[in-house]
């Protein structure tokens, strides 16, 4: 059965991903690559990164027909350079959307079902209707039950809560929307890695206590934790965060889940830094994304790690 395409889209203009990407493609990936991206922009740091395989231009109309394997495919959206930098950051914005937007026509059609996005400074291109591009991805396919997976082989991390402040997160903190998460987690690893992931859950308060009248761990995680033992999913709780990622404990567990982002996020990047992708589970496709940001003040260096990347299209060759 031949490969499905993997679709990208390098991110915000300015960034690493150039540097990482074909510094990634040192390495075999097996699926054609189509990158939805300005063919000129492509061209000039193809060659400064040393990359001296073909890239051929190929249209949008020509996916069901003419997609080059050994190649790397683009679709070309023209990218102006300004002088304005006020006019510059509007023109990237509006390219990385029209990027976007091609994506979720190839998506919509079915030609792919993997789909990369590299690293974007949500602050500056994203607006105030979404905490984060997961948010906007999600919008725009119309789902609800979509749950962010920093991913690796060895465990991964889960946060009930995305990019909110800290002051904000225990308001959103709901049995609803801690059942309907794991659910999704669980339903992800049958799916996707064919086993189901024994996952653990941290407390929201410190050592899982609250000198405050309600306690949100007693009242909110423990009953939902128990009513998905009780539906089958392998899951145990809560416990008290600052120990949860104790050498024993990752021995054990394949998820650990938090209440918020950097409650999860932290640890797992001080263990195994680049190595961890972002996975949006619960979309009718399957899109990652380097665990990273555009790192701009080290474009041009030539010193990045592309690890994440690299990780991003083996788990989409490999699916």
């Amino acid at each position: 059965m031949p490969h499905k395409p993997i679709l990208i889209i390098p991110g915000q203009p300015k960034s690493i991903f150039y540097e990482i990407f074909f510094k990634s493609l040192k390495r075999k990936i097996k699926s054609p690559l189509i990158l939805i991206c300005d063919k000129k922009d492509c061209l000039i740091n193809a060659k400064k990164f040393a990359y001296k395989e073909i890239i051929q231009e190929i249209s949008i109309n020509d996916l069901s027909k003419k997609i080059y394997k050994n190649k790397v495919n683009v679709i070309n959206v023209n990218l102006r350079i300004l002088k304005n930098k006020n006019d510059q950051l509007q023109n990237d914005k509006d390219y990385i959307f029209r990027c976007f937007d091609i994506a979720f026509k190839i998506l919509k059609k079915k030609i792919t079902y993997k789909f990369i996005n590299g690293p974007i400074n949500k602050k500056k291109f994203l607006n105030k209707n979404y905490l984060g591009f997961t948010e906007y991805i999600t919008n725009k396919f119309h789902v609800k039950n979509t749950v962010m997976l920093i991913y690796n082989k060895k465990l991964s991390v889960v946060p009930i809560t995305t990019h909110l402040p800290i002051k904000a997160v225990s308001k959103k903190i709901t049995s609803k929307l801690i059942l309907r998460k794991i659910k999704v987690i669980n339903d992800f690893y049958i799916k996707n890695f064919r086993y189901k992931p024994k996952i653990a859950v941290a407390g929201l308060n410190p050592h899982c206590e609250s000198n405050k009248a309600f306690n949100e761990d007693e009242k909110i995680l423990f009953p939902s934790i128990k009513k998905l033992k009780k539906s089958g999913v392998d899951v145990s709780g809560p416990f008290s965060a600052d120990t949860l990622f104790l050498k024993q404990n990752r021995k054990i567990y394949d998820v650990i889940v938090g209440m918020y982002h950097d409650q999860v996020l932290t640890p797992i990047k001080t263990l195994f830094e680049y190595d961890a992708i972002n996975i949006t589970m619960g979309l009718p496709f399957l899109r990652v994304s380097p665990d990273h940001g555009p790192n701009e003040k080290m474009v041009n260096k030539n010193l990045s790690n592309p690890t994440s990347l690299y990780k991003a299209l083996e788990f989409l060759d490999n699916k």
